[in-house]
């Protein structure tokens, strides 16, 4: 026992100083504490510190040294990410299960404050047990799945983030569920051959066309935009990196955390609707919730544009001009062998890839060879590579003449080839 609490910083079992990575707290701190010391040590190197005495002197030396350094460093704060991805879906179900048992007693709780002078209802009772039904469900499949992060696995994409096409059709096919389960609960409770008959009427086409159509558009969005993001990669129209876990943010958000105008009146409009059509169930419980035209129209608009940004967005990586680095003082000249180089384009850096990590997988072909893209510290971030220039210098491995230039990108992205001339 003494030797585990030592080995937790004295704090107990994973507790507030845990950095192990085999829980969710600890794995939290572990990559909190690795982000800290990474970002200490790059803006130390920024500043021109913490340099050896046997680099100093040259500056290629210097950077090299410095980027090889850093790209260690991003090593172990990538693993700590990874860890603590895994750790916090693993236990995403519990949280889950939480969370939907408390939305549960809400319901119980709402539909008792409005049963007081109503009196409770067969519909408030269909509600109730439509609800624990959804509840027990959505709890189970959690369970079942929670390495993989339990209710939310089939909103999960491939590249590890919350998928918005894919969880506004999950919460439309779980609304549309409960619906039906109120009336099969109304159906089991009713015992008048009159009121069986109003609620299987309920059921009708005309009665819940507009929610029906919105289902089937949404879901079919999600299933449409699932092959084209996939065939846009396969086909490098469209780079893609892999995230640590995903997040709530992913829904309004590109893969590089800016807000999109495509995602986030999708997740608007769609919710509105959802408000609308739950107030409508709630008002009307023997009946699909009958949805306007104008509401479901005004989805499909919302859809159509959504889909519309998913074939915009991306595009590949280009490289426009190379051209020798130059710094104050130096004279012009051609390029040779152990210059620097100056590679001038767009796209190099893909959405999501802006971590230091992913910045040292990128690499420049010169010729035959193979050069890593150096990293070069500033406070704050790196002043290379960008996504719009990189500089690397030509080893000397690289044959004179004239020579094809080409970046790979951390995505495996590679772009079109620049033809340079190597002078001896």
């Amino acid at each position: 026992m003494a030797v585990q609490e030592a080995r937790h910083g004295g704090a107990g079992t994973h507790g507030g100083g845990c950095a192990c990575g085999d829980c969710p707290h600890g794995a939290r701190e572990g990559h909190r504490r690795a982000v800290a010391e990474f970002a200490l040590r790059r803006d130390e190197f920024a500043a021109g510190q913490g340099l050896p005495a046997a680099v100093a002197h040259s500056a290629s030396a210097s950077r090299q040294w410095v980027s090889e350094e850093l790209t260690q460093s991003a090593g172990l704060v990538a693993e700590r990410g990874r860890a603590e991805g895994g750790a916090w879906l693993a236990g995403l179900w519990r949280r889950a299960a939480v969370s939907v048992g408390a939305a549960v007693v809400v319901l119980l709780l709402v539909q008792a404050l409005t049963a007081v002078g109503t009196g409770w209802t067969h519909a408030r009772t269909a509600g109730l047990v439509a609800a624990v039904v959804v509840a027990a469900a959505l709890t189970t499949a959690s369970w079942l799945h929670r390495a993989r992060g339990g209710v939310l696995a089939p909103a999960i994409g491939e590249d590890n983030r919350l998928s918005t096409s894919r969880s506004v059709a999950a919460a439309w096919v779980l609304f549309v569920a409960y619906a039906v389960l109120v009336l099969v609960g109304q159906l089991a409770l009713a015992s008048a051959h009159g009121q069986r008959d109003a609620l299987i009427s309920g059921l009708e086409l005309s009665r819940g066309a507009g929610v029906v159509t919105v289902l089937a558009v949404v879901s079919g969005i999600a299933v449409l935009v699932r092959r084209v993001v996939g065939t846009r990669v396969l086909s490098q129209r469209l780079q893609k990196v892999r995230a640590d876990r995903p997040r709530a943010a992913d829904l309004l958000t590109d893969d590089a955390g800016r807000g999109t105008f495509a995602d986030i009146q999708f997740v608007v409009i769609n919710t509105v609707a959802l408000a609308f059509a739950a107030v409508r169930l709630a008002r009307r419980p023997e009946q699909l919730p009958d949805l306007p035209w104008g509401l479901a129209v005004l989805v499909l608009v919302s859809a159509a544009t959504y889909l519309a940004g998913k074939y915009a967005e991306g595009g590949r990586p280009v490289v426009l001009s190379v051209v020798r680095a130059r710094e104050a003082g130096d004279l012009d000249g051609p390029i040779r062998t152990g210059d620097d180089i100056e590679i001038r384009g767009a796209g190099f850096v893909p959405p999501g890839a802006q971590t230091a990590d992913r910045l040292s997988r990128m690499v420049v072909r010169i010729g035959a060879v193979n050069v890593h893209v150096p990293l070069v510290p500033v406070a704050g971030g790196f002043s290379n590579p960008t996504d719009t220039l990189l500089t690397v210098p030509v080893p000397a491995d690289v044959e004179p003449g004239r020579v094809e230039v080409q970046v790979v990108t951390a995505a495996g992205v590679e772009t079109n080839r620049c033809v340079v001339d190597v002078m001896e």
